[in-house]
């Protein structure tokens, strides 16, 4: 069987606010969902939900094609930090794919059961258009989605999905609240905001997307499961400090930049967001959205926070920070 387990320690607390976590040990039993093969993909391999993911998936027993982009130059990009996981050798192999050429992801996607789909072909600050940047989302989650049926063998896709797709709703507003799988944001909403963290055509793009997979799902019999998650905070195997880590410990960088400092911080840990994912796996009911997010914190709790847990960056008054 596969057992997990999570060490508490109220007093030696880390990973960004949880306890110690243990790895997820896997002996010779294969996960009964996916049968004999255990061979799942995962887009957007070197980024950091993806290869937090890979992580845990080999160390749970899986086998696992991860595609990844080549750099600018063309040429692979050092991705050491996922072929020397453990297990990696014997259950890890990587493909070449990008979401530009949406058929290229069908090598890696041929003979597996399940599909994680975490590759976003942008930065949510970016300055491309709207337009531009869902035209190069969508169509390369449908070129994906059209391999998993190809495949014949795949029998759920996951999309990851963002917390703009519910935080911009008319009674929401982008303020904090509680929201729930039923809410959808409001492009009009968002874009009445007067101070934007994120880009319009971020917001749109992951809106089209998830509405595109889950639509997609249902005319054509396969299950697709979105996962919606906030700001992923943690740690990280990657080879680059992650925007969302950076972001939530900006203010230990000095940075007090507007669009790094939120009023409320909707956060969750990436251990969870990988167990949320494998759960879903696994758990065959499980279908359409979920939020997964963990943590609500105002801006003066995040401050107290880092102030108290690295008091040797010894941070300013919060007056400071907040009218920097």
């Amino acid at each position: 069987m596969v057992r997990e387990e999570q060490e508490e320690d109220d007093n030696n607390n880390n990973n960004n606010g949880g306890g110690e976590r243990k790895l997820l040990v896997a002996d010779e039993t294969v996960p009964s969902l996916l049968d004999e093969t255990g061979l799942v993909c995962v887009t957007g391999g070197s980024g950091f939900v993806a290869s937090w993911l890979i992580m845990r998936l080999l160390q749970r027993g899986y086998s696992v094609r991860a595609t990844v982009r080549t750099n600018s130059e063309g040429n692979k990009k050092d991705i050491s930090y996922l072929t020397e996981l453990p297990f990696a050798s014997e259950r890890l192999q990587i493909f070449t794919a990008d979401l530009n050429e949406p058929e290229s992801f069908k090598p890696a996607i041929e003979g597996c059961k399940a599909v994680f789909h975490v590759a976003h072909p942008m930065d949510p600050n970016s300055n491309e258009t709207e337009e531009t940047v869902t035209k190069r989302t969508v169509q390369g989650l449908m070129g994906i989605l059209k391999s998993c049926l190809d495949a014949k063998t795949v029998k759920r896709f996951f999309y990851t999905s963002s917390a703009v797709t519910v935080f911009y709703s008319g009674g929401n507003g982008g303020g904090g609240g509680e929201v729930d799988e039923s809410v959808w944001s409001d492009v009009e909403v968002f874009r009445n905001q007067k101070e934007k963290r994120v880009s319009s055509s971020y917001v749109v793009s992951k809106m089209a997307a998830e509405t595109a997979a889950l639509e997609f799902g249902g005319k054509n019999g396969l299950e697709v499961v979105t996962l919606v998650i906030p700001l992923v905070v943690g740690p990280f195997i990657s080879s680059s400090l992650p925007s969302s880590v950076f972001i939530s410990l900006a203010m230990l960088f000095g940075n007090y930049k507007e669009k790094y400092l939120f009023d409320t911080y909707n956060m969750v840990h990436i251990d969870d967001v990988a167990r949320a994912m494998i759960f879903l796996l696994e758990k065959p009911v499980a279908k359409g959205r979920y939020i997964c997010s963990s943590v609500e914190m105002k801006i003066d709790e995040v401050f107290e926070f880092l102030s108290t847990k690295f008091p040797q960056f010894q941070l300013p008054s919060i007056e400071y920070v907040i009218f920097y």
